[in-house]
């Protein structure tokens, strides 16, 4: 399972392990596969400590991955893309 954060809306996506960021961008919408750039990856837990994606930013726990980073259990993504 990964997530994705909106502003205040937080949703869950499930995925078979071994999924690469590439193919769970696809989960989301197909445009975002075909188009994908890189993620901006946090663990959810990471997140949770810092309280906000700004304050993880600034503390260094969030990372940049390209299209075949395997997504890890409780990873939030942020997709980058360009269709």
């Amino acid at each position: 399972t990964f997530y994705t954060v909106v502003g205040k809306e937080m949703r869950a996506w499930t995925i078979p392990r071994g999924t690469t960021c590439s193919k769970a961008a696809g989960k989301i919408h197909t445009d975002m596969e075909k188009g994908f750039i890189r993620a901006e990856v946090i663990n959810i837990d990471d997140f949770i400590t810092c309280g906000s994606e700004h304050a993880a930013r600034e503390k260094g726990l969030l990372r940049l991955e390209g299209r075949d980073y395997v997504v890890q259990d409780g990873d939030i993504l942020h997709i980058r893309f360009n269709v």
